[in-house]
């Protein structure tokens, strides 16, 4: 990982145009190649990011000040950052992480929808629960009544985070010729406006859990979703 703090502003053209002026910022670059801009504000979310799969051509000088593109390999999306001065510029290395540990809840709603996999349509299966990628384990893998492969990522609270960690999922899972096409869903007992905004604009389909219903504390008719 790749931590740089810097002078600069930022653009983002494509489906959507957005301008940062010029301020002091943090720029995180991942090992997948993505990279994000943060302040020192908003907790975790970046002002503004490029996902995988991309490329950055940096024309800098020695000083490190100049340009970064960023270019989306299958939108054409842009982010240019414009570096007038850098603070600091380090790399780290942080080896493999083990994974986000589930709470009680959400690990109970895995284990429940991966046991009423209907629940989400008529006719779909199971493939496995913690279905493993180089990244980590997709929370369940199915099949739908068509036969076509479906990633399921699964949060008691859905958020931007989680829209993202399923998009990366989704990519690796593709690549794979047995699986593809995968499609994704995102699964949750709440799901915030801007992460089904996200998620539908990546083609992933939004769903509300019921955890009661699951339980088989509702009645016969109730519904999932």
């Amino acid at each position: 990982m790749r931590l740089v703090i810097a002078r600069c502003s930022v653009d983002y053209t494509g489906r959507l145009n957005a301008h940062l002026p010029t301020a002091s910022r943090l720029i995180l670059v991942k090992a997948d190649g993505s990279v994000s801009i943060h302040a020192d504000d908003r907790a975790y979310k970046p002002l503004n990011w490029m996902s995988p799969p991309c490329r950055t051509l940096r024309e800098v000088d020695d000083s490190g000040v100049g340009t970064w593109t960023v270019s989306h390999a299958k939108t054409g999306d842009q982010l240019t950052i414009t570096i007038e001065e850098i603070l600091h510029d380090s790399e780290h290395a942080l080896g493999i992480d083990p994974g986000l540990q589930k709470d009680g809840v959400e690990s109970h709603l895995q284990v429940l929808l991966a046991e009423h996999i209907e629940s989400l349509g008529a006719g779909w299966s199971l493939v496995r629960r913690e279905y493993g990628t180089a990244i980590g384990p997709v929370d369940v893998l199915a099949r739908d009544a068509e036969g076509a492969t479906v990633a399921i990522e699964i949060k008691r609270r859905g958020e931007i985070d989680g829209v993202e960690q399923l998009t990366r999922y989704l990519e690796l899972l593709n690549r794979d010729p047995l699986l593809a096409p995968v499609r994704g869903v995102f699964a949750a007992q709440e799901i915030k406006p801007q992460a089904r905004v996200l998620a539908n604009d990546r083609g992933i389909e939004c769903v509300t859990l019921d955890y009661d219903a699951l339980r088989g504390k509702d009645k016969p008719e109730g519904r999932l979703f």
